[in-house]
């Protein structure tokens, strides 16, 4: 009797087995890399293409392949095998397997051996990953599953390609902080004693400030900006009560974020603030002027700061490093036609009139070298004289922005000049201020 309650129990999780096995919730487009099966949730994929010629990145990571025209979208590709630092299938005729896959709101490409089929599953069936189920880092693998012989490694894409790290949106603020290296950004004791230093704000309304500046806007609350925040929290406070201090939605985030930026933000530079950026510009001990311009976007202010550097060092050589990851606005910049009368009154002398308007001279666009890049990539800089970064660290995570103020001190020749935005500044024990408001320039104390 015992032995056909075993067999009847046997049979029921079998038939329960089954069940789960034929109800498919989870599809999956299959792929191969370095001779292993792999999956990633369709719902992720946008198409399946084939191409065989990439356009060149300079400076880009070494899985970058390039950039690549889907029907005039320009998408970057990314080689998967090189991302995980596996063998690399020689193709005969050149050509290339892509996945087309949509992360959030962007498109990206992604080179793989062959793609195989689309397959469905239960998610019940889903093991947890293991080390031994592949080769790469297992924080990118969201499971394994097998399906008629064959055993699947699951890709977590969104979390390979998402740029925020999974772990500081769910830790608290105060480890996010912690692990980051934020306290870099520690206040001067002058700083510190100073009684305007930190307005005396509500702390529990300014930490939910904080959380919703990222959220919305990517904006990180650091020292960089800590002054900043605490002021305008006290005239948001005043103009606001209740619950219409809280940032509900990206309108609001761009209200309380209106007076950050730096004056001419993403135009020409004034003749009055072009006059600002001169004054403090000190003497340069060599004719060969090396300048690194993060986030350069369509150029307006590498074109805006070429002409200012050639005013102040008439005799210099320079060359300006152009960095921005908007591929389509720095392709863009160096052939920008302008009207005469959109253009400031110091940067006329540098201009050529042509057919259809005016452009700026060769010798200011051979001093400008724009390139696509990401600018937490190693980039292989000279030694510079001037680093011009506004508003920029401040939309990068605390634990980026300690990396790239790292970055600067390294690369920057002694006395050597960095130009934030306006309402960021480096700590005072490291860097002596050397500008007047608006201009935030500092050099090595």
């Amino acid at each position: 009797m015992a032995l056909i309650k075993d067999l009847a129990t046997v049979n029921a999780e079998l038939q329960q087995q089954k069940e789960r096995v034929d109800n498919v919730d989870f599809k999956m487009v299959t792929f191969s890399l370095a001779g292993k099966d792999y999956g990633v949730d369709i719902m992720n994929v946008k198409e399946i293409a084939k191409a065989d010629k990439f356009t060149f990145v300079p400076n880009a990571a070494s899985y970058v392949r390039g950039v690549y025209n889907l029907r005039g979208d320009i998408i970057p590709i990314i080689d998967l095998r090189s991302f995980f630092h596996l063998p690399l299938e020689k193709k005969k005729d050149g050509i290339e397997n892509m996945l087309i896959l949509r992360i959030e709101d962007r498109v990206y490409g992604t080179v793989v051996d062959k793609i195989d089929k689309v397959v469905g599953i239960n998610t019940s069936t889903i093991q947890p990953p293991h080390p031994i189920f592949g080769d790469i880092n297992i924080k990118f693998i969201s499971g394994v599953v097998e399906k008629q012989g064959d055993l699947y490694i699951i890709l977590d894409v969104v979390r390979i390609f998402t740029t925020q790290k999974e772990e500081d949106k769910q830790k608290p603020r105060a480890q996010i902080q912690e692990s980051s290296g934020e306290s870099y950004f520690t206040p001067s004791p002058a700083a510190a004693q100073t009684p305007t230093a930190k307005p005396l704000v509500n702390e529990s309304d300014l930490d939910f400030i904080r959380e919703s500046l990222v959220a919305l806007k990517r904006f990180s609350a650091s020292n960089l900006n800590e002054f900043w925040l605490r002021k305008r929290f006290v005239d948001w406070s005043g103009i606001r009560s209740g619950l219409e201090i809280q940032l509900r939605n990206v309108s609001d985030a761009d209200e309380f974020l209106k007076d950050f930026y730096s004056p001419n933000n993403g135009v020409f530079w004034d003749d009055d603030y072009a006059g600002m950026v001169r004054d403090i510009l000190p003497d340069m001990p060599s004719n060969n002027i090396q300048v690194w311009n993060l986030g350069c976007g369509k150029g307006y202010e590498s074109f805006s700061f070429a002409c200012i550097l050639k005013k102040r060092y008439p005799d210099g050589h320079i060359k300006i490093w152009a960095n921005d990851n908007d591929i389509m606005a720095i392709s863009q910049a160096p052939n920008m036609i302008f009207n005469l009368e959109d253009i400031p009154e110091y940067c006329r002398g540098y201009m050529s009139k042509g057919r259809n308007g005016y452009s700026f001279s060769q010798a200011i666009k051979d001093s400008i070298v724009f390139e696509y890049h990401d600018i937490l990539n190693e980039n292989a800089l000279p030694e510079l004289d001037i680093i011009l970064a506004r508003d920029i660290l401040s939309f990068f995570p605390a634990e980026d922005q300690t990396k790239l103020i790292g970055f600067f001190a390294e690369k920057l020749k002694k006395r050597g000049v960095v130009i934030l935005g306006a309402n960021e500044q480096l700590p005072e024990n490291e860097w002596q201020p050397i500008g007047r408001e608006p201009i935030a320039a500092f050099i090595r104390a």
